[in-house]
């Protein structure tokens, strides 16, 4: 059968185009010199992804992998403005981290957004902005502007969905220790039982409950290996998963397998596997369990793992997922420390949903404008929102080329240009443009390599063409 679990997945998405908006003028009977009533452009649908608790996988995500919005619609004449596009919502399980890959490589340059509350949501891309229509370019001198803007197009690009599992309690250890019978007997879940080594593939999720009432969430995460915390087998998958749980239920197999393994030191071989992969996995609550101490013969192997364990700092419990021997106050202990843990973490850092800031940072983003020495005398400025200006700009248009040189100073592209040492008469690249900068006759600074203006623009100056 199939497996259906996924937690990885790379998408192409991309917002809606913007519309154009209108350059009109009002013609009716008897007004004869009707004003500017051009509409704007509407704004393009956004792809959004929200956090669903109903959602355990991405395998939505796995055959269907290029996600677009709804563009926006044209302004028209008569001040009607163009409808905006659909935002496309795209849905994910709560714990999914949104990731901004690498074009080329494919590899993640950023984290975009770490949706861990239902319902939380990023914009990962935002729709185009729709072009405004001439009436907003009217002022005391302009009385009849005859331009419009152009509807922005949308950016395309990949990101990365990453899953991590938001369990309350992990189940480690090494392959055939006993983890997939012990999350089934312990919970409703149904996992794929057998007796050879890697089993599982995927983690299993299951709800534990105990007498008292109190539950918890276990996953059961595929067996590791030594070098796992290198890469070895399917390490850096599954040890992933562990990240985020509360509570580390170490299961040891007090028989040695079929391997003839010693219970110590598979014990010390995970634990050293967890705290390479991450150092604060090592101080992790640890509870260990021996597992198959019904089978004749796990006595002294019982008796030395738990003085090791003990001498850790960890509980210990000696049970059998066969017989159930033991597992009740196993169950019963978990649930009582998730409750505690559960409790200290809400204290510490309650949650929230922080869609406002994955936005903030978003439109910071937008905001930034890099400005880079391409020659001696020749600078690429890049940046989303000075880059829209342009695309958005009319250059069959002389009064919106005018419109646009105004935007560039008020926006503080200038300034930006001067501090890296643009003089007058450089050249300014901006997309597959160029324009001749008007600014300071001042020398640039020879020692000036990079500098950092604010929170909105970068200045690099690579030194290529240097004298």
């Amino acid at each position: 059968m199939e497996n259906t679990f996924t937690d990885l997945s790379h998408i192409n998405v991309r917002g809606g185009d913007g519309g154009a908006g209108c350059m009109s003028f009002r013609r009716e009977a008897f007004v004869p010199k009707g004003g500017p009533d051009g509409g704007d452009g509407g704004r393009g649908g956004s792809v959004v992804v929200e956090a669903d608790p109903q959602l355990s996988s991405l395998i939505d995500y796995r055959y269907k992998h290029h996600f677009r919005a709804e563009r926006g619609t044209h302004g028209q004449g008569a001040r009607r403005h163009g409808r905006d596009g659909e935002d496309l919502v795209l849905r994910v399980p709560v714990g999914t981290v949104v990731r901004e890959l690498d074009p080329a490589t494919q590899t993640p340059l950023y984290d975009i957004a770490d949706l861990t509350s239902p319902g939380e949501r990023v914009v990962v891309a935002p729709g185009g902005a729709g072009g405004r229509g001439n009436i907003h370019f009217v002022t005391s001198v302009r009385r009849a502007p005859a331009f419009a803007e152009k509807g922005e197009p949308a950016r395309e690009h990949w990101i990365e969905l990453e899953m991590k599992l938001m369990a309350d309690a992990a189940l480690v250890g090494m392959p055939s220790v006993g983890k997939s019978s012990l999350i089934a007997r312990i919970s409703a879940a149904r996992p794929k039982i057998a007796d050879y080594p890697f089993t599982t593939l995927v983690p299993n999720l299951g709800v534990a409950r105990a007498a008292n009432g109190q539950s918890f969430v276990a996953a059961d995460v595929p067996g590791l290996i030594e070098g796992a915390s290198e890469g070895r087998g399917l390490g850096h998958q599954f040890l992933r998963h562990i990240e985020r749980t509360a509570l580390i239920l170490h299961v040891v197999d007090v028989t040695g397998g079929y391997e003839g393994r010693d219970a110590v030191e598979d014990y010390r071989t995970i634990n050293a596997e967890l705290a390479a992969y991450a150092s604060e996995l090592a101080s992790r609550p640890q509870i260990v369990v021996a597992n198959k101490c019904d089978l004749p013969g796990t006595e002294d192997a019982v008796e030395r793992l738990r003085a090791v364990a003990e001498e850790d700092g960890h509980e210990f419990f000696a049970v059998s997922a066969a017989t159930g021997s033991g597992l009740d106050a196993l169950v019963t202990r978990c649930a009582a420390e998730v409750a505690r843990l559960r409790s200290q973490a809400a204290s510490d850092e309650p949650t929230v949903d922080l869609s406002e800031r994955w936005e903030r940072e978003r439109q910071r983003r937008e905001r930034r404008i890099c400005v880079t020495r391409e020659e001696r005398h020749a600078w690429r400025v890049t940046g989303p929102q000075i880059e829209r200006m342009v695309i958005q700009t009319d250059w069959e248009n002389d009064e919106a080329v005018a419109y646009l040189q105004h935007r560039f100073d008020r926006c503080g592209l200038d300034d930006a240009l001067a501090k890296a040492g643009a003089v007058n008469g450089d050249e300014v690249r901006i997309l597959e443009l160029a324009f001749t900068f008007e600014g300071t006759e001042r020398a640039p600074e020879p020692d000036v390599v990079e500098e950092e203006l604010d929170e909105t623009f970068d200045v690099v100056d690579d030194g290529e063409g240097e004298e």
